[in-house]
């Protein structure tokens, strides 16, 4: 059963055609503004009535049946409002049935009748596909998320993501350069989290944002299972690069089953809760990646890549560049600094190097903390210059 509490209960295959004009453009937007009525009543009003005004007349008939009396659609003022706002911060509607409404996303039964976007929306002809995981990514994580996102940025597949901490604006930075697509969970104009204020207005200029929500709406808990499907509806393949055994990003790789998608995911160490999630659609038979070239295998090419140089993953560093230790840090810095590499540590090791790089931090900053850190049996180093967190200190996120 579709779950958009509308008045139909049965979901329907019915697409209807491209908007006729702008009347009828600002009908549709009337319409999925009504209040009960979702991707499934709205496909079945345009399938019954033939179009969004009669379907908009229809509407309080169809609402005295099913048992609600004073039913009114949406005025068309609320309707003229949200054109306004979407024109001055330069967005434009595409509604289903549209030629510009990405092909994939419209294949699916809870299709969003309406979608705000905000950009070069040439992305939406790419191939695309999906990559979401945790808010609080370890170094090998947030690593991986970026030499994916990168590497498949320009493979030729554009990368989709939710625009959240973690992960998620991990990919949406590192394939910036070849295409990105945000999908928000509020309208266009509201931005969450605050800290992806920036990048977000970068993915406007230079990738797509895109949102079914009305402007001005503040994403709530129920928003985000809801942005989560059209990430899966619009993309080939959803890849979860780290996720817990409870997360959103595990909705949104099954929402990608439900909608006929390759599911694809990084595996973890089994310690660490981080890939849990991860490990357990490897588990359940979802395709193992290790790298960009293990997606192409799964869905095939998008275009040709440039060559590209063999780089090492990380940089030796010599001995006798390796800075002495700065002075003593006041505690309460010590203690903040000792959170943040906890953090990124797991039970799986990372280079120190790359650590250290992924904080922003010289040798000599972290020299005194990473010592204090082995020495309180939190961390351990391996041979090779390596470290992991201690597995007694596993952290749950």
């Amino acid at each position: 059963m579709d779950a958009d509490n509308g008045f139909f209960e049965a979901a329907t295959a019915y697409c209807p055609g491209p908007a006729t004009d702008s009347a009828d453009r600002l009908a549709r937007l009337r319409l999925v503004r009504s209040r009960r009525v979702g991707p499934t009543t709205f496909r079945r009003l345009l399938a019954e009535h033939g179009d969004a005004a009669a379907a908009l007349a229809a509407l309080p008939d169809v609402a005295r049946a099913a048992g609600v009396e004073d039913y009114a659609p949406c005025p068309q003022e609320t309707a003229r409002a949200e054109a306004r706002a979407a024109k001055r911060i330069g967005a434009r509607m595409i509604s289903l049935g549209d030629p510009g409404y990405p092909g994939q996303l419209a294949q699916c039964g809870d299709a969003p009748p309406v979608l705000w976007v905000r950009g070069n929306t040439d992305l939406l002809d790419r191939p695309l596909v999906a990559m979401v995981g945790t808010r609080n990514a370890s170094s090998l994580g947030a690593r991986m998320a970026r030499q994916l996102a990168e590497d498949l940025s320009q493979a030729g597949f554009g990368v989709v993501s939710g625009l959240a901490r973690g992960i998620d604006a991990l990919a949406h930075k590192a394939a910036l350069p070849g295409g990105t697509i945000a999908v928000m969970a509020g309208g266009l104009d509201v931005i969450y989290p605050l800290e992806n204020t920036e990048l977000a207005h970068d993915i406007a200029r230079r990738g797509l944002c895109l949102s079914e929500q009305p402007f001005g709406l503040e994403p709530r808990a129920r928003h985000f299972p809801q942005r989560n499907r059209i990430v899966a509806g619009l993309a080939k393949a959803v890849i979860v690069v780290e996720a817990a055994a409870r997360s959103g990003s595990l909705i949104t790789a099954r929402n990608a089953a439900d909608y006929g998608r390759e599911v694809l995911a990084v595996p973890g160490h089994p310690m660490d809760t981080r890939a849990s999630g991860c490990n357990h659609l490897l588990r359940d038979g979802a395709t193992l990646i290790r790298s960009a070239a293990d997606v192409i295998e799964a869905l095939g090419p998008a275009k040709t890549p440039a060559a590209q140089p063999d780089l090492p993953l990380t940089a030796p560093v010599a001995a006798d560049a390796i800075p002495a230790p700065g002075p003593e840090r006041p505690w309460r810095e010590r203690a903040a600094l000792n959170a943040r590499i906890l953090d990124r540590l797991g039970p799986a090791p990372v280079a120190e190097d790359q650590l250290l790089r992924d904080l922003k931090l010289s040798a000599g900053e972290a020299a005194g903390e990473l010592a204090r850190l082995e020495l309180d049996g939190r961390i351990t180093r391996q041979p090779g210059g390596l470290i992991c967190l201690d597995t007694g200190a596993v952290r749950k996120p």
